[in-house]
Formats: structure tokens, C-alpha cells, sequence
């Protein structure tokens, strides 16, 4: 159970990352208020996480889902590029954060 909770908290930091480029430097209501929201649920996820892991593995999950997150979601509706040397590089924190979950589990 923990291991989702890990996970949607850096499913949150994608959010929170998004909604803080929409707030527009936080002068737009709704997107400020995403933000504050999924800052604090992404917070919470992991402050909860640290029960139970390690505090570098836990860190590093984190960190890893809400980068390729962010990273997809620019790809995604952004239109930021797509390019072989982007996607490999998110294979790669994927596959670190696959890693860091089967050799702590």
C-alpha cells in the first residue's frame, strides 16, 4: 500500500508542477488552488512513505514519477519535443525507479 501512495504523491508532483505553469506566476485563482492542493497531497504521500522506506529510495520514486510526469504531460500538451534522445532518457528514470522498487521490496 505504501508503494501507491509513494507513487500518487509523484503523480501529485506532476500536477502541482502544471498547475503551477498554468497559475501564471499565481495570479490565476483555479490553477493556484490546484496547486496548493496537489503540493500538499504530494507532501503528505510522501511524508507518509517515509514510514515505511527508506528515506533515499522513497526520495528518488518520488522525484522519478513526477519527472517523467511533468516531462510527458509538456510532450503531451505542451508540444514540447518529442525526440528519441527525450524518450530514452525517461526510460531510464523509469527504469531506475522499477529498480529501486523490485531491490526494495
Amino acid at each position: 500500500m505504501v508503494w501507491l501512495i509513494l507513487a500518487f504523491a509523484g503523480l501529485m508532483e506532476t500536477v502541482w508542477a502544471a498547475a503551477l505553469e498554468k497559475s501564471e506566476r499565481f495570479t490565476r485563482l483555479w490553477p493556484t488552488l490546484l496547486f496548493l492542493v496537489a503540493l500538499a497531497a504530494s507532501m503528505a504521500g510522501l511524508g507518509h512513505s517515509l514510514r515505511e522506506l527508506p528515506l533515499g529510495t522513497a526520495y528518488a520514486v518520488w522525484v522519478g514519477i513526477g519527472a517523467v510526469g511533468t516531462v510527458v504531460y509538456g510532450m503531451l500538451w505542451l508540444h514540447e519535443p518529442v525526440t528519441t534522445a527525450r524518450v530514452i532518457c525517461l526510460l531510464m528514470i523509469v527504469g531506475g525507479v522499477v529498480g529501486l522498487k523490485v531491490l526494495t521490496s
